[in-house]
């Protein structure tokens, strides 16, 4: 019913132009009005049938030229029905019909004009289509147009985009979960190797100092007991599952405190302990998470500053909340590990040598206290080591 109401619109239009312009007669009148009814009864026919007969169309240029020589016939059916009313010479008859022939093939030579970019551009698609399907996800359409055509294409480029995006993240988190077990295998292995090592020692009655073997195995099943501990609250902060209660702390506080616990340690390495702090610099976190935050932090810096150096640890305040720096006078992040530096079991040190370094979990497990209160942590590349973080004022977002 809707495709009748254009045509009819349309007829009804004419009529009224056709009465006011040329004041017909009753039989004109007459006349006039069936040719018109008829024609747009024709034209509703077409547009009720065209749009049925695309769809199962296999070419796009045949619809165009269908489609444009159905409109062209359409108007050539109306002059020659009222040419025909007005009595014209076999000459003028001729010429109407030579104008509408020539009418017929321009039409013609410009709907396959039109047309030609249209299936291009629509082949090109599908075959971008088929080459991601294949598991290119790199092609792309490269069609540049402002119409429905143009944001389609780009609607599949941003598609073959993000499939390429997830799967260059899921390799890399495949990649992370291998090295993840690779270095906890390690950190695993060598001190179970080195405890088996010293208890058969002490079985067989080799061991020249038993208490110093037995020291060892206390220190490697402390190490171990340190590892699992690590790894247990780095997996329920990742899962959310460490219940932390933001109350006010004065992080300068905080960080005074660690100073001292950490002193006897840099005091061993001759390493000098300062923090810079303008007074009471106070955010929402939790105190015990903010302390093992500064606590690792600060561990590493001393681990890795020269003796008779200074750690710095600056605390400040602006307007989105509290920033801290721990500073280092030690070679600092080389820049292709900042990439991974909060990831867990990465270490500058490749050998994974326990008197280098740690579990290579404290920057990971404080990254994720940190963004637990809503805040960021980074790393700036060396010379000299800089890690920092901000808590904001109003705590976490969500």
């Amino acid at each position: 019913m809707k495709v009748l109401l254009g045509p009819l619109a349309a007829a009804l239009a004419a009529l009224a132009a056709f009465e006011i312009t040329m004041r017909p007669t009753a039989a004109e009148r007459t006349e006039l009005t069936v040719l018109f009814l008829a024609v747009a009864v024709l034209a509703a026919a077409a547009a009720w049938a065209l749009p049925r007969w695309a769809r199962r169309s296999g070419s796009i240029r045949t619809v165009v030229v269908v489609s444009t020589l159905s409109g062209y016939g359409i108007v050539a059916a109306v002059l020659v029905a009222a040419a025909g009313r007005m009595f014209l010479s076999t000459h003028d008859l001729g010429l109407l019909f030579v104008a509408l022939g020539f009418g017929v093939l321009t039409a013609l030579g410009f709907s396959l004009t039109v047309s030609n970019p249209l299936t291009d551009d629509l082949r090109t698609m599908a075959t971008m289509a088929a080459g991601v399907a294949g598991g290119d996800l790199t092609a792309r359409t490269g069609v540049d147009r402002a119409d429905e055509l143009g944001r389609l294409a780009a609607a599949l480029d941003a598609m073959a985009a993000t499939l390429e995006a997830s799967e260059a993240q899921r390799a890399k988190d495949r990649q992370a979960r291998r090295d993840f077990f690779t270095a906890i295998g390690h950190d695993l292995r060598s001190p179970l190797a080195a405890i088996r090592a010293a208890l058969e020692a002490l079985q067989d009655g080799v061991a020249a100092d038993p208490d110093r073997y037995l020291a060892s195995i206390a220190g490697d099943v402390a190490a171990l007991e340190a590892l699992v501990a690590d790894l247990y609250l780095l997996a329920r902060i990742e899962s959310g599952g460490v219940p932390i209660e933001l109350v006010p702390v004065d992080v300068a506080e905080i960080a005074d405190e660690t100073v001292e616990v950490l002193r006897p340690m840099a005091d061993r390495d001759r390493v000098r302990l300062r923090v810079s702090a303008p007074g009471a610099v106070v955010v929402p976190a939790g105190p015990e998470a903010l302390g093992r935050v500064l606590r690792n932090l600060m561990e590493n810096a001393v681990r890795h500053a020269p003796p008779d150096s200074e750690v710095v640890v600056s605390v400040s305040r602006d307007e989105t909340g509290a920033r801290v720096v721990v500073a280092d006078d030690g070679p600092g992040f080389d820049e292709r590990f900042l990439e991974v530096a909060f990831e867990p079991f990465t270490r500058p040190d490749p050998s994974r040598r326990r008197d280098t370094g740690g579990t290579g979990l404290g920057l990971a497990i404080a990254s994720g206290f940190i963004e637990a209160f809503g805040g960021e942590m980074w790393a700036e590349p060396g010379p000299g080591g800089r890690v920092g973080f901000v808590i904001p004022a109003a705590g976490p977002t969500s």
